[in-house]
């Protein structure tokens, strides 16, 4: 066995979700690769699994779920969507349950909006959004969106977990250098309830 950086145990860590599905370590490791690979061509991505409509929808749900904000970019800015693509064309037993989903969403949508997901305006996608995002609180008519969401979710975190921008986005800074070690900042310890 190979020795593992800290960046790949934390990419794999990131992972623990697909690891859970059944995925290899190998599996993750190639799709983070493949993703990286997709970004850095020149030519513009296309999906090996998605059509282009599942594709344009997993680029906006994704960054629904990981929006760009002060510290890094969105999910499809980390690769997102490139790396879900490359899990799902490996992975069939994954397939169904992604492109059912995919359809539940467009389908919701048209049935309230009358537009797809795609088409709908923000605060039409974020309505639908919050009702299946929280499990304990969704209507059991929507379990099917909530199961989709749910996979959906912890697919986009760990693409986001597993890439370069999303290790960034942890700011892990362990084994550094300590020079002076000064113990535990005061304001952490009364908020955890302890003193020495």
């Amino acid at each position: 066995m190979t020795e593992l950086s800290r960046r790949d145990a934390v990419q794999l860590m990131a992972g623990i979700p697909l690891l859970a599905a059944g995925l290899s370590p190998r599996t993750i490791t190639r799709a983070v690769e493949s993703a990286r690979a997709a970004q850095a061509a020149a030519a513009p991505f296309t999906p090996a699994w998605f059509t282009a409509h599942e594709y344009q929808t997993v680029r906006l749900l994704a960054d629904y779920i990981i929006p760009k904000d002060a510290r890094s970019g969105s999910a499809t800015d980390a690769g997102v969507p490139e790396f879900m693509d490359f899990i799902l064309n490996d992975q069939k037993s994954m397939q169904t349950p992604m492109r059912g989903g995919l359809a539940w969403l467009d389908t919701e949508c048209r049935e309230r909006f009358n537009q797809s997901f795609l088409l709908a305006s923000d605060a039409q996608r974020r309505q639908v959004l919050d009702d299946i995002a929280w499990p304990a609180k969704a209507r059991p008519a929507l379990s099917q969106g909530v199961s989709f969401f749910s996979d959906f979710r912890d697919l986009t975190a760990s693409g986001f977990f597993s890439s370069k921008m999303g290790v960034e986005d942890l700011q892990y800074l362990g084994n550094t250098i300590v020079m002076e070690w000064n113990g535990c900042p005061p304001e952490a310890l009364k908020k955890l309830g302890v003193n020495y």
